[in-house]
């Protein structure tokens, strides 16, 4: 039976132990030069509907690393432009494909996606989430900080975008605690946040009070251009500067999925400062999708 990988929870905590293990391995492998073939003969689709750069990059090189190739295709050059149904290419790339990874808006698109497949899919980021950055940023974690669980993370900014969303399943599945610092009308439902035992604050300072880890977004994510001038106004005082991350722990970490706006949720001197682990954490894209990628095909 197939397995698709759209969200964090679509893994046990065994798997997701497995993923970050051999992530590890595969690092140090790439890192003296060790070539891989575990993937020879296979081919990942990867279909965009929203513009991409290091989940495209990252999930190509992962393939190629491993002996295998990618397929990438913008839905705009694609029969999708023209009105073919989500579920008819879904089924036509799977004979083509072992996995498919899927870029796309709603979280509805996705699942109709995955249930008209016959082969793995993935959830390369929706309106709901973006679980496979969330597998590099806690591989990231543990890379500087040890096991995940029972750290303090603070993500601050907008409270509702799917980096938000997936951080809140992450930390209910693996055992860390997270506070949200957001503007009242940028938090999760309530009824979302009990779900998954986050808490939301107004105050930036008091959500980075002793954080082992620090992450933010861009204010304004993709399809939400239009609502960019009234973004800046509602999150301005959220951004992630060298003043609020002085409240943190000293050995704190910060975490950014880029791109990044520089002045606005980060500033330079800390995206680009000592503590920071975003360049880091974007190559570890690599790294965990291949394990991903490994997991899902040749189970």
């Amino acid at each position: 039976m197939k397995r698709d990988f759209l969200r964090l929870a679509d893994l046990s905590l065994a798997e997701h132990q497995a993923i970050s293990d051999r992530a590890r391995q595969l690092k140090e492998r790439r890192r003296t030069h060790l070539l891989d073939n575990s993937l020879s003969g296979r081919t990942l689709v990867l279909l965009f509907e929203k513009p991409s750069t290091r989940t495209r990059l990252s999930f190509e090189a992962a393939m190629f690393q491993l002996g295998g190739s990618a397929l990438t295709l913008n839905a705009a050059d694609s029969q999708l432009g023209r009105g073919e149904t989500i579920e008819d290419t879904a089924r036509v790339i799977s004979r083509y494909a072992d996995a498919i990874m899927l870029r796309t808006f709603g979280d509805d698109r996705l699942r109709q996606f995955a249930a008209a497949a016959t082969v793995p899919v993935i959830n390369g980021l929706s309106d709901g989430g973006h679980p496979v950055q969330l597998l590099a940023d806690l591989f990231t974690i543990e890379e500087r900080l040890g096991p995940v669980k029972g750290k303090k993370v603070a993500f601050v900014g907008d409270g509702t975008s799917n980096m938000a969303r997936s951080w809140a399943e992450a930390a209910h599945l693996l055992g860390f605690s997270l506070r949200l610092a957001a503007p009242a009308s940028y938090r999760l439902p309530e009824a979302e946040l009990r779900a998954f035992g986050v808490e939301a604050v107004a105050d930036p300072a008091e959500a980075v009070r002793s954080a082992d880890v620090i992450a933010t977004d861009v204010w304004t994510s993709m399809g939400q251009e239009d609502e960019a001038q009234k973004r800046r106004r509602a999150l301005r005082g959220f951004s992630v500067d060298e003043a609020l991350l002085a409240k943190a722990k000293r050995e704190c970490i910060v975490l950014h999925c880029l791109p990044a706006h520089r002045g606005e949720e980060i500033s330079a001197g800390v995206l680009d400062g000592a503590q920071s682990a975003v360049f880091d954490e974007a190559e570890n894209r690599l790294h965990v999708q291949k394990a991903l990628l490994e997991q899902l095909i040749l189970r």
